[in-house]
């Protein structure tokens, strides 16, 4: 079937492994000291390996390949990790939370758009006008306490998650960025390996635009703490 997978370019990987360890799927393997995408049905095309990558050795091709083996994902990773599903970044946690008061809630939304979702939202529209976007996994809002305030604040905010959603991010935030005078881009990833695709998807959509717009990539850990 023709799908889009990744593509090593093994004349630039300097057979760091980084790759292979953001791939928590186990697509890709060393070979005589550089990295190879040995199995094509575990690449699930979201590239997670690619921000990795010290020498942009990575890409995105879309080509004939065997269809994505969830499946076989899963039992793989259940071998290797006991976790229910598989990912690291679903083993279940509870954290301790101390009690606050009434006054030091802040219950105001900060949400200056509608819809927010990357999939629903629009290419074009006149909130995007030299607007401060915020690209967030949608779990950020839930582990952040302070995420309206922090980040949401002055900014159009989309959300959306690469593991869950169908759908390829890079295409439909490079409209977005090509249609729009766009001021500066945010984005807001969990720590777990899934979630790079979020970041993975923005710098590809920069990239591809053709302009130059800063961006600032902000890590929230699973207890919501940003990480350095």
């Amino acid at each position: 079937m023709l799908r889009k997978i990744i593509k090593i370019d093994e004349n630039k990987c300097n057979g760091c492994e980084a790759c292979v360890k953001a791939c928590h799927e186990g697509a890709i393997e060393m070979i005589d000291g550089k990295a190879r995408l040995t199995k094509e049905s575990y690449c699930d095309g979201l590239g997670d390996c690619l921000p990795t990558c010290p020498t942009d050795a990575i890409s995105f091709e879309l080509r004939e390949a065997p269809a994505y083996n969830e499946k076989g994902v899963k039992e793989s990773e259940k071998s290797k990790n006991p976790i229910p599903c598989g990912c690291a970044g679903t083993e279940p946690k509870s954290f301790a939370r101390e009690a606050c008061s009434v006054k030091s809630v802040q219950n105001t939304s900060r949400l200056m758009q509608w819809p927010c979702q990357i999939k629903l939202a629009p290419v074009n529209a006149p909130y995007f006008d030299n607007a401060n976007l915020l690209i967030a996994a949608d779990c950020v809002g839930y582990s952040y306490g302070s995420f309206h305030n922090d980040f949401m604040k002055s900014r159009i905010t989309l959300i959306g998650c690469p593991k869950l959603d169908s759908v390829d991010y890079s295409t439909k935030l490079l409209e977005i960025i090509s249609n729009n005078n766009i001021s500066s881009v945010t984005a807001v990833k969990m720590e777990v390996p899934c979630c790079r695709g979020i970041e993975t998807a923005v710098r590809e959509a920069i990239k591809n635009s053709g302009k130059f717009i800063p961006l600032q990539v902000i890590t929230v850990s699973t207890d919501g703490k940003i990480l350095e």
